[in-house]
C-alpha cells in the first residue's frame, strides 16, 4: 500500500504535479487575449485529498481564478512575474516531497536487505 508507506506525500506529490500543469498553462498563454489565470489552493486540495476525494477531483474543487493586481486592456489576468514565482515555490515543495519519499524507498530497501 503506497498510501500507508509515504502517508500524504504521495498525495501532495500528485497534487504538486497538477498545480505545476495549471500554473506551466497559464504561462503558455500568457499572451491569449481574454484567458483567465488560474491556481490550485494546495492546502484546500491536500486537505479534501485526505479526507478521502481521489487527486483529480480534489485538485478540480480547489482550483480557483486569479484576482490580477493589475489586469490587461485585453482581460488576460496572467501577471508572468507572479506566475513564475509560484511555479518556482512549487517546484521547491515538489522536489522536497519527492526527496522524502526516494528517502523511504531507500529505508525499505535496507530493511529488506537487513542492513
Amino acid at each position: 500500500m503506497p498510501q500507508d508507506l509515504f502517508g500524504i506525500h504521495a498525495k501532495a506529490l500528485e497534487l504538486r504535479s497538477e498545480r505545476m500543469g495549471v500554473i506551466a498553462s497559464n504561462i503558455a498563454n500568457a499572451g491569449t487575449p481574454g484567458y483567465k489565470a488560474r491556481d490550485i489552493d494546495f492546502a484546500a486540495a491536500l486537505k479534501s485529498a485526505s479526507n478521502g476525494a481521489d487527486i483529480e477531483s480534489a485538485a478540480q474543487s480547489a482550483t480557483q481564478y486569479r484576482i490580477p493586481v493589475m489586469p490587461s486592456l485585453d482581460g488576460n489576468t496572467v501577471e508572468l512575474q507572479n506566475e513564475q514565482l509560484a511555479f518556482s515555490e512549487n517546484a521547491v515543495g515538489y522536489a522536497t516531497t519527492l526527496e522524502f519519499i526516494r528517502s523511504r524507498v531507500d529505508n525499505v530497501k535496507r530493511a529488506l536487505r537487513g542492513e
